[in-house]
C-alpha cells in the first residue's frame, strides 16, 4: 500500500467531484468475513451519504478491504472524510467485538475520475470485485455491496 501522507503532498480535494478509494484491513486481516462486523460497516457507509457528506455512487465490501467510489458534497478533504469514517468504525466494531484491535491499515489509496465514463467503468470493477475473488458465482449473490445505478 503506498504512503498516503507522501501522495497527497500538494494534492486537493473538491466538492463534487468523484473518488474511488480502497481501504485495506489492517495487516490483510479478514475482519469481514464476520457477518455482524460486515452489516456495522456497510451502516457506516450508508450514513455516510446520508450524512450529506458524501454521495455514494457503489461499494463492495470485502473480507479484508474496502472499494468505495464516492461524490464529495462538501469541501471537506477527501483524507478527512476517510479518517472519520475510519475512526467511527474502528470504535463501534471494537465496542461491539469487546475488543481494542486495529481494523484499518493507516493508509489508503484514492483515485479522482476524471471522465464520465470512468464513473461507470470504475463503478463496475468495484461491483465486480466479489466475482473476481470467487467470493460468489454471481454479484447478486454477494450481502455486502450497493450501487445506485441500480435504484
Amino acid at each position: 500500500m503506498f504512503d498516503t501522507n507522501k501522495r497527497v503532498k500538494g494534492r486537493y480535494s473538491a466538492s463534487k467531484h468523484y473518488y474511488a478509494i480502497t481501504i485495506c484491513c489492517h495487516n490483510k486481516k479478514s475482519t469481514f468475513k464476520d457477518f455482524n462486523s460486515a452489516c456495522l460497516v456497510a451502516r457506516e457507509i450508508s450514513f455516510f451519504t446520508q450524512n450529506k457528506s458524501l454521495q455514494t455512487i457503489c461499494y463492495s465490501l470485502m473480507p479484508d478491504h474496502l472499494h468505495w467510489l464516492f461524490q464529495l458534497q462538501s469541501n471537506v478533504h477527501i483524507s478527512k472524510v476517510v479518517g472519520q469514517f475510519k475512526s467511527i468504525t474502528t470504535v463501534k466494531l471494537n465496542r461491539t467485538l469487546a475488543s481494542n484491535q486495529k481494523i484499518w491499515q493507516p493508509n489508503y489509496y484514492d483515485h479522482k475520475l476524471r471522465y464520465d465514463d470512468d464513473l461507470i467503468n470504475q463503478a463496475r470493477y468495484i461491483v465486480a470485485n466479489p466475482l473476481r475473488a470467487k467470493l460468489v458465482q454471481k454479484v447478486g449473490d454477494y450481502p455486502f455491496w450497493d450501487c445506485t445505478y441500480l435504484d
